[in-house]
């Protein structure tokens, strides 16, 4: 009767397994289109931090032509005007935008930028319909630090970046708590 009861479990558990399967990978289809999209057409404007070094926190931007989702799982395409130092160029980057929870963090890993040299970051993303926010650590051979600040919508793209292409899903007016 125990093994009868545990296959049961087992084919319950599996067919609603097969049921939902399709409907994760859809909703996290569309996650990864929505943050691609609200990415697109935006600059991160803020501010960054030398560890050890005193003062006020430097002025940085980023300027985010574009944004889209790749095949592969977890990469994205970037195409971003980067200004840092004596350096002004826009370049396409592959990147990795890994969730924690609702939550993209986009993530580097020993990433090689020409002109520039090789950063590790992670920087997590709050979206938000008037400016979203980003928040994260930088690092780059033996200096890192901090990074903060607004995510804009560029005026030819203000429209399109609106609250309904936010990745995070509908509130539906609770409060998060199970």
């Amino acid at each position: 009767m125990t093994h009868h009861v545990f296959r049961l479990s087992l084919a319950i558990l599996a067919l609603g397994l097969i049921v939902s399967g399709p409907a994760v990978a859809d909703e996290a289809t569309t996650r990864e289109t929505r943050l691609a999209k609200y990415l697109s057409g935006t600059q991160f404007i803020g501010k960054f931090t030398v560890d050890g070094k005193d003062g006020s926190p430097k002025t940085e931007a980023y300027t985010i032509k574009s944004c889209e989702k790749l095949p592969a799982a977890d990469l994205y395409r970037f195409t971003a005007r980067i200004k840092y130092g004596n350096v002004d160029q826009e370049l396409p980057m592959d990147l990795k935008i890994l969730w924690s929870g609702n939550t993209p963090v986009i993530t580097l890993d020993s990433l090689w930028i020409p002109g520039m040299g090789t950063f590790d970051a992670r920087v997590l993303i709050q979206p938000g319909p008037q400016a979203g926010r980003y928040a994260g650590t930088w690092q780059h051979g033996d200096h890192g630090g901090h990074l903060f600040g607004k995510i804009v919508a560029l005026p030819e793209h203000s429209a399109d970046n609106s609250a309904e292409t936010s990745p995070e899903p509908a509130s539906d007016g609770s409060n998060g708590a199970n």
